[in-house]
């Protein structure tokens, strides 16, 4: 019987990385935001500094409080990023491109069945909101870094090529977020497939070329 990758091994574990709080668990579904390179301003970049340097506070101890202290102010730094990505007044838009956008919504379907469980995203102008599910199970089971990091290398080079421009494409940071429960998927889902409205680029998600829902995603009873 082949056996399968444990979660060690695959790196599926709570960690810290890029002063940003990262969870891997496989079959578990996850909330990713990854954006430009140069998509925030230096002010903005300054109080997320300072929003880090919190967290890596808090991190350090390891009780209930703590605990409840580090996922309000995770909230407050997501909510920061969004808000200056969602304004769009900095910055490459690369993503508005018809052409960039379909490469992104491309490299994301390729890895579904393989690397993960794709449930649901939004292509915004310089930011991209996706859930998906790493699987255990799968024929290439890989870990979230290397999922990651193959997703932006080869989008990256592809749009570099369209644009004739060389250089950094995407920020290296992103923001990852466990999902405990039906109930918070629930609303997660709503949230990435709402941003566009949200940014006033259109008034109904289904007007906006690059947001996907899974079709059975949101038959499943909350929990």
């Amino acid at each position: 019987m082949k056996k399968t990758p444990t979660r060690d091994r695959l790196g599926y574990k709570s960690f810290y990385r890029r002063n940003l709080p990262h969870v891997q668990l496989l079959n578990t579904a996850l909330f990713l935001t990854f954006r430009l390179a140069g998509s925030l301003p230096e002010e903005v970049l300054a109080r997320m500094a300072m929003k880090r340097r919190l967290l890596d506070q808090t991190l350090k101890s390891n009780t209930s409080e703590s605990r409840s202290r580090f996922h309000g102010l995770t909230r407050r730094h997501f909510a920061i990023l969004e808000s200056c990505l969602d304004k769009a007044t900095t910055g490459p838009t690369w993503l508005a491109d018809a052409r960039i956008a379909d490469l992104v919504a491309e490299a994301l379907h390729y890895r579904d069945g393989l690397h993960y469980r794709l449930d649901a995203y939004s292509i915004m102008p310089n930011h991209v909101h996706v859930v998906f599910a790493p699987l255990a199970g799968g024929t290439l089971p890989k870990s979230l870094s290397s999922i990651m990091h193959s997703l932006k290398r080869n989008s990256a080079k592809r749009a570099n090529q369209i644009l004739n421009r060389a250089g950094t494409f995407w920020e290296h940071e992103s923001f990852d977020h466990y999902i405990r429960n039906r109930a918070e998927w629930n609303r997660i889902v709503k949230y990435v497939l709402e941003n566009p409205v949200k940014a006033g680029l259109v008034k109904c998600w289904q007007e906006w070329p690059w947001t996907y829902l899974r079709d059975s995603a949101m038959k499943p009873d909350a929990s």
